[in-house]
């Protein structure tokens, strides 16, 4: 299948838009990329902070360490260390340039009491808006819907900037509509690799070198740790299943355990990154592919993931890395060779099985979640290549495999609405 110029262009700029640096888990960094814009425009150091924020940056939020922080968890960290010490001009690397000695003030500034945050009655699931005061000054800023997507700022009662409420959450949804599985196949098998490389290379580079340091050193529940330790041991086999597994869950144990090392996002999400990318890349190196293959392989579960997570939203109760397991299982046949048919087949099998996995917030277990997805992703594929799929009207399987995503997005959205609700009034209880 050959691609119009307009089609190529609006895909390679949407994998350049979805596929961003972030260092830590991205909700902190969108409150801290918040508050260093509010002090930027306030001018001086704050006395107070206010946040509104939604549930599900609250969720994502309260039990995550902030990066550069010395272990330090939670909202109040985030918004503290981005006032007085975060560039906004670094966008999700706002924090990534805080030294020992600014974190002391930061301490300062938190022990006094100075932050507090309200649950938005709005109905975003990404919201944010910072109101800072220092004597008669006061700035305040709005993020909405991306993470780094500021939509007003205004400064002692004067508007410097207003966005229409829905036009930015729009254009990225009407930008990713462009996207179905076949076009994604189709694209990744002949799209000239050159227009991606250095976005690849830094794909590659950067969520390695992160899973390297999960594997290396301890932080959190130490799952991609576990898996290594217990191929060490002949509990678990070495082959590509388990590595994968090690590896994606590593590089979660790190970044959810407070490193300050950069990874590679898709969709506005580390985890998803990371399973997308990690999973492939160490089936590539297991098998002796070529960078080319690699390349391709993830082209196609990046923008696979891309497309399933937007029609589910940026945050919501279905877990991300879930959307993820879907277009990895995808990309491993596909880097077999096989046909569309295959492939799509692989993706459903995938999801009609991890579906059910919710988002209790970034924490400790989304490493967890990363290696069952993982794990998930290569079973959902044998089985296709092996001639398998779930039954069309099982569940929430149809006919064919964008209907299922459909479905599923139709699942987050609405059927998943309320488990949102009940799992941060879980989460907190005092």
């Amino acid at each position: 299948m050959s691609f119009d110029q307009d089609t190529i262009n609006k895909v390679i700029e949407l994998f350049k838009n979805e596929v961003i640096p972030a260092e830590g888990c991205t909700e902190p960094i969108a409150i801290a990329l918040a508050t260093a814009k509010a002090r930027e425009i306030l001018g001086c150091e704050p006395e107070h902070i206010n946040l509104i924020l939604s549930g599900n940056i609250i969720k994502n939020v309260k039990s995550v360490f902030v990066p550069n922080s010395g272990n330090m968890v939670g909202i109040e960290v985030a918004a503290a260390m981005g006032a007085l010490a975060g560039d906004a001009n670094q966008e999700l690397m706002v924090l990534s340039k805080v030294t020992p000695e600014e974190m002391v003030k930061v301490r300062e500034f938190l022990a006094k009491d100075t932050v507090h945050y309200t649950k938005s009655d709005n109905n975003f699931k990404l919201y944010i808006k910072v109101k800072m005061i220092a004597g008669s000054q006061s700035a305040s800023v709005e993020l909405k819907h991306v993470h780094n997507n500021i939509t007003e700022i205004v400064k002692n009662g004067e508007t410097q900037l207003k966005i229409n409420d829905s036009g930015s959450k729009a254009k990225l949804e009407d930008d990713a509509a462009i996207l179905n599985i076949k076009l994604i196949y189709d694209l990744a098998k002949e799209v000239d690799i050159n227009l991606l490389k250095p976005i690849l290379e830094k794909i590659i580079n950067c969520n390695t070198a992160i899973s390297i340091e999960g594997l290396t050193h301890d932080y959190g529940v130490r799952t991609g740790k576990n898996i290594k330790t217990s191929i060490e041991r002949g509990f678990y086999g070495k082959d590509a299943r388990n590595l994968s597994a090690s590896n994606a869950a590593a590089a979660s144990d790190a970044r959810m355990g407070g490193s300050a090392m950069p990874v590679m996002t898709a969709a506005g999400s580390g985890n998803v990154g990371l399973t997308s990318s990690i999973p492939v890349i160490t089936y590539c190196r297991e098998n002796g592919l070529s960078e080319d293959k690699m390349m391709r392989g993830l082209i196609f579960s990046i923008l696979a993931s891309v497309h399933i997570k937007n029609n589910i939203g940026r945050l919501s109760a279905y877990c991300g890395p879930m959307c993820a397991a879907g277009a990895v299982s995808g990309a491993l046949v596909f880097l077999n060779d096989e046909s569309y048919e295959v492939v799509a087949k692989a993706i459903i099998n995938t999801l009609s099985g991890v579906s059910g996995v919710f988002c209790d917030g970034a924490n400790s277990s989304c490493s967890v979640k990363i290696a069952n997805g993982t794990y998930a992703a290569f079973d959902g594929a044998a089985s296709a290549m092996n001639g398998n799929v779930v039954t069309p009207g099982d569940g929430i399987v149809a006919d064919d495999v964008e209907a299922t995503i459909r479905n599923i997005g139709e699942l987050a959205r609405d059927g998943m609405r309320e488990t949102d609700e009940v799992i941060l009034e879980i989460m907190t209880r005092k």
